[in-house]
C-alpha cells in the first residue's frame, strides 16, 4: 500500500470527485485516477462507483474514509507539532457554531494575539456541530448541549435566561413581565421544532401546567426577529442573543429565570492538544464572560 494511493483516495472522497481532488493536490486528474485504480486493483476492492460524471463511495470506501480521516488528521497534528510557531503565524482554524454571537468576545483578542491565523466560522445546529467535529471538518464547536461522552473537551462560555421580546409598537411593549399564562393568551412566534430555546420554554411552561401553542413557526433566529418586529406576536431568545435592535423591546419571563441557556466551546479530546485549538481555548478562558 502506497501513501500516495491513500492520499489520492482520501482527497477524492472528501472533495467529491477526481478533478477537484486533482486541483486540491496540484496533480493531473489522470494521475489521481491511476493512483486510486491501482489501490483498488491491488486489494481487489471497489472504493467508488463511477457513473458518468458522478462519483459515489461504496460501503468499503466509506469505511476506508473513516480510517484515512484519522490518518491524515494525525499527519496534520504531527506537522503542527513540528512547526508550532508557524501554525500560530499562518494556520487555519475551522469553527462551527450554533450561534456565532457567543464568539464575539473571543475573536477580537485571538486575532490581536495571532493576526496571521485565518479563522473560518460557519453556522450549524447541534447535530451538525457534533458531526463536523467527528468528521474532522471542524476544529472547534460552539454548542448549547454538551454531548454526554468522554470524546469531548469543553469550556462553558455563558449561561443566560430565556426572555420574550415584542415590537416597540406592540400593545404589550410596556408590560414589566410575562407569566406563562400571559403568553398562552397571546400570539406566539416560535422557531422550528428542534430549537433548543423552544424546547426549554415549552418544557418549563408544561411543568407549570401551561401549554404554549405557536401562532407562527419560523426557521432561524433572524426570521423570528423580523416577524416579531412586524408586530405579529411575541418571540423568545436567550438574553445573551437579544442584541441591540431599536425595533424590539425585551421583556422578562416570570418563572423562566431558572431556564438557563448554556453555550460552550467543545473540541474532540484527541485534538485538544493542537496548537491552534489550545491557543483558542486559552483566549476563551481569559475572555470568559463573568
Amino acid at each position: 500500500m502506497r501513501y500516495v494511493q491513500l492520499r489520492a483516495f482520501h482527497y477524492v472522497a472528501i472533495c467529491g470527485g477526481f478533478s477537484r481532488a486533482a486541483d486540491e493536490l496540484c496533480l493531473t486528474q489522470p494521475a489521481i485516477s491511476d493512483q486510486v485504480r491501482k489501490l483498488e486493483e491491488e486489494y481487489d476492492v471497489l472504493l467508488f462507483n463511477r457513473h458518468k460524471k458522478q462519483v459515489v463511495m461504496t460501503p468499503a470506501g466509506e469505511r476506508l474514509l473513516e480510517i484515512t480521516r484519522r490518518l491524515f488528521d494525525q499527519e496534520q497534528q504531527a506537522l503542527e507539532l513540528l512547526s508550532e510557531s508557524r501554525a500560530l503565524r499562518s494556520g487555519t482554524l475551522q469553527i462551527v457554531a450554533d450561534s456565532a454571537h457567543h464568539l464575539l468576545h473571543i475573536l477580537g483578542p485571538f486575532r490581536e494575539r495571532y493576526p496571521g491565523v485565518r479563522i473560518n466560522v460557519r453556522a450549524g445546529n447541534t447535530e451538525t456541530v457534533i458531526q463536523s467535529l467527528y468528521n474532522y471538518e471542524a476544529d472547534i464547536g460552539v454548542i448549547g448541549e454538551i454531548p454526554r461522552t468522554r470524546d469531548f473537551e469543553h469550556l462553558q462560555l455563558i449561561s443566560t435566561p430565556i426572555v420574550a421580546f415584542v415590537a416597540t409598537h406592540h400593545p404589550l411593549a410596556q408590560v414589566p413581565s410575562f407569566s406563562f399564562e400571559d403568553l398562552a393568551r397571546n400570539p406566539l412566534v416560535f422557531r422550528e421544532q428542534g430549537s433548543r430555546t423552544r424546547k426549554k420554554l415549552e418544557e418549563a411552561a408544561a411543568a407549570a401546567g401551561v401549554a404554549l401553542v405557536p401562532a407562527i413557526e419560523a426557521e432561524g433566529r433572524e426570521a423570528v426577529r423580523e416577524i416579531v418586529a412586524s408586530g405579529a406576536g411575541i418571540g423568545f431568545v436567550s438574553a445573551a442573543e437579544f442584541g441591540e435592535d431599536a425595533r424590539l423591546v425585551r421583556i422578562p419571563l416570570k418563572g423562566a429565570e431558572a431556564i438557563g441557556m448554556d453555550e460552550a466551546l467543545i473540541c474532540l479530546r484527541e485534538r485538544s492538544g493542537g496548537k491552534l485549538v489550545r491557543a483558542f481555548f486559552e483566549i476563551a478562558r481569559a475572555a470568559a464572560v463573568p
